[in-house]
Parts: structure tokens; sequence; C-alpha cells
């Protein structure tokens, strides 16, 4: 229970516990029993703790976190999950009204790739493409699709190999409206630790260690 709540409580309580207290036998002209002030602060308990667990459901259904492959991300507020196009690699939310939408999604990188062959492959089939590598391990862009919309990105790289990519469309003519919060949901994008990550480090380790042994070989 949040501190909050728990004054909220308190306060709605706080009249049955000083009636109490004092003992009065005699009733009080215009004054509400005490069964009344009891129903009362009850009800005002119950209503705390339902704003307070409905402030949490709705944070819940904003967060989005993919154990299995170790990443997550936040979702605008109001934006519906396409259970369809979803899976156990990623995830697909939806502006109900304005045809915009984020993705989030995992792979594998089973050749082992840089950063800038997973851009240069990502950056193929768009427009006007423009971005920064913020480091070796991440990529932050922007491109237009060429059917009137705008594009934001950003990639991560995980340090087993695989890659996390991030994506929020919008109308190019919502520009406006829509950078500020493509830039909140891209930045919330974060990675970690998967389950069973030892398993998964060594698993991307090894396409690293086999392009080595053939690099080598070849050199021979």
């Amino acid at each position: 229970m949040t501190r909050a709540m728990t004054r909220s409580i308190l306060y709605a309580c706080l009249p049955v516990l000083l009636l109490t207290a004092c003992g009065r036998a005699e009733p009080v002209a215009d004054m509400p029993t005490q069964e009344e002030l009891a129903a009362a602060a009850n009800a005002a308990a119950a209503q705390a703790l339902a704003n307070a667990e409905g402030a949490d459901a709705k944070a819940d259904e904003r967060d989005y976190m993919n154990q299995e492959h170790g990443f997550a991300i936040m979702f605008p507020e109001g934006w519906v999950k396409d259970e369809a196009a979803s899976n156990a690699t990623g995830a697909i939310y939806r502006d109900p009204g304005a045809g915009a939408e984020a993705r989030v999604f995992w792979q594998a990188n089973e050749n082992n790739q840089t950063l800038q062959q997973i851009v240069q492959t990502v950056s193929s089939g768009s427009e006007g493409v423009d971005g920064d590598f913020v480091s070796s391990t991440e990529y932050r862009g922007t491109a237009n699709d060429g059917e009137g919309n705008n594009v934001a990105v950003r990639l991560l790289r995980q340090p087993n190999g695989s890659i996390v990519t991030a994506t929020f469309v919008y109308p190019e003519m919502l520009g406006e409206q829509y950078k500020g919060i493509a830039d909140g949901v891209l930045k919330s994008l974060r990675v970690f630790m998967p389950e069973g990550g030892a398993r998964a480090a060594q698993a991307g380790a090894a396409p690293a260690a086999d392009n080595a042994a053939n690099a080598a070989n070849a050199a021979e």
C-alpha cells in the first residue's frame, strides 16, 4: 500500500477514532451517528484502494516487458496491443484513432552482424534515412516510409549480440503532435539480462567463435 493511500485511509477514519476516544454518551444534534461515520470511512478507504489499484493497472497496461529476451518499453496510455501481430519476440501497439503505431521486437543475430550492418539492412527499404550511432551498441534514426509516414527507430545490441529494435511510425502531417511522444517511447526502451542469461550469452557467442575460426582458416 502506498504512503499516499495510507494517508487517505487514515484521514477517512480519523473522525471515527476521535469520536470513539471522546466516549461521548449523549446524542449531538445535526451530527452523523457513529455507524454513519464508520460507513463513510469505509467507503472512502475502499475508494482510495480502488483508485490506487486502477492507477497501477493503467501503468501495467502501458508497460511491456519481455523477460525471455531481456527488454522492456513503455507505450502511450490508451494505445491498444495488436495481439494477432505480437508474439514471443515482441509486440505492436497502435493508437486507435490516428493511424500511429509503435513496435518492439528482438532478433537473434545468428550471423553476428555488427550494428552498422543491421542498420544498413533496416534502412534499405526507407527514404530519407538520417541517424547516428550513439555508441557501438546503440543507434537512433529517422526515416520516411514513402507512404506519408515518418519513422523513428532505436536499435540496441545486447551483450550476447542479439538486437532489439523499436520503431514508432506516425503520419507525416501529424509530426508536431507525435514527435515528442515518439522520442519518449523510444527513450523508455531498455535491455537487461534475459531469463537463462548465461545460456543465451553462450548461444550468442557461438556464431562469433565460428566466424573467427572460419576467418582464421581462410587466412591460412
